[in-house]
């Protein structure tokens, strides 16, 4: 079932100046339900801007976003409740974050919701608990806090919102190996738990390879490719035509396959490699 569909969306920064900018030129997209979705595309490709459409943060030019069937522009003046609904994690969140404390910032979204102290203290609780966040951490201050640890925070705002379309542009962007999954797991986590939506922008082909269900490819400010990953990633050859790469183990594979040896080259994650080798080497492993 669709979740989030995308009309012959088209964004102009600017229109009618000498600074205009085309950064989406009639797209269509389908985002299924209960999916995580990755957006991967070249630097001003349009992914950033996409995303920024899917909760009413930017109006398309033309076309129209439907979340479960609706337009979300039907209701102008009732936008703020789909930002409810479509909860979006901008790239580096952590400077964001405005409150004295930690859960005051988490609290901030709920509490904007109408929602009660008691309902916001469970969602405060429920949501640093998706995100791995101790309880002695919601006292401090956000300058007292790592940068995973603000990351994590800024995601658990968002989820305190219990939004039905969890968007994360770059949400790993900066951090280093361990920060990258521990943010990689709250939101599986959230995933599995609640399922909800979840939309993922990302430079790293392992990450998108290894969480998502489905791709979004895009280039020159259109959709230029979408599936699951071992369709998009056994495309390889349109993908470097348009900049972009695939996951150094399907690069792997695919070399091996064309020296010979018998593997699948359409595998695109560690644990299926090493499922393939095993196989081929007759390990039990």
């Amino acid at each position: 079932m669709t979740k989030i569909k995308l009309e012959n969306i088209s964004y102009v920064y600017s229109p009618g100046t000498p600074y205009e900018v085309t950064a989406l030129n009639d797209v269509s997209v389908d985002i299924t339900e209960g999916t995580i979705t990755g957006i991967i595309g070249h630097t001003g490709s349009g992914k950033s801007t996409l995303v920024q459409l899917l909760n009413g943060l930017e109006k398309p030019s033309s076309g129209r976003v439907l979340v479960d069937g609706t337009d979300i522009w039907e209701k102008p003046k009732e936008i703020s409740k789909v930002r409810f609904k479509v909860g979006l994690v901008m790239q580096y969140p952590e400077y964001q974050l405005f409150e004295e404390t930690i859960k005051e910032d988490i609290a901030f979204g709920p509490r904007n919701m109408g929602l009660d102290e008691a309902e916001i203290e469970e969602r405060i609780a429920l949501a640093s608990s998706f995100v791995g966040l101790d309880e002695e951490l919601l006292e401090k201050s956000p300058f007292d806090l790592s940068g995973g640890q603000k990351r994590r925070a800024a995601i658990a705002g968002i989820i305190a919102m219990k939004p039905d379309v969890l968007v994360l542009d770059e949400p790993a962007a900066g951090l280093d190996p361990l920060g990258r999954d521990e943010i990689f797991k709250s939101i599986v986590k959230y995933r599995n738990e609640t399922g909800a939506t979840v939309v993922i922008v990302s430079h790293s082909m392992e990450d998108m390879a290894r969480l998502c269900d489905e791709l979004i490819v895009m280039a020159h400010s259109k959709v230029v490719m979408q599936g699951n990953c071992r369709e998009v990633f056994s495309n390889a050859g349109e993908l470097e035509k348009i900049g972009l790469s695939i996951p150094q183990v399907t690069k792997l594979m695919m070399l091996l396959k064309e020296k010979g040896v018998c593997v699948d080259g359409g595998v695109y994650t560690v644990k299926d490699a090493v499922s393939e080798l095993a196989k081929l080497f007759k390990i039990d492993h």
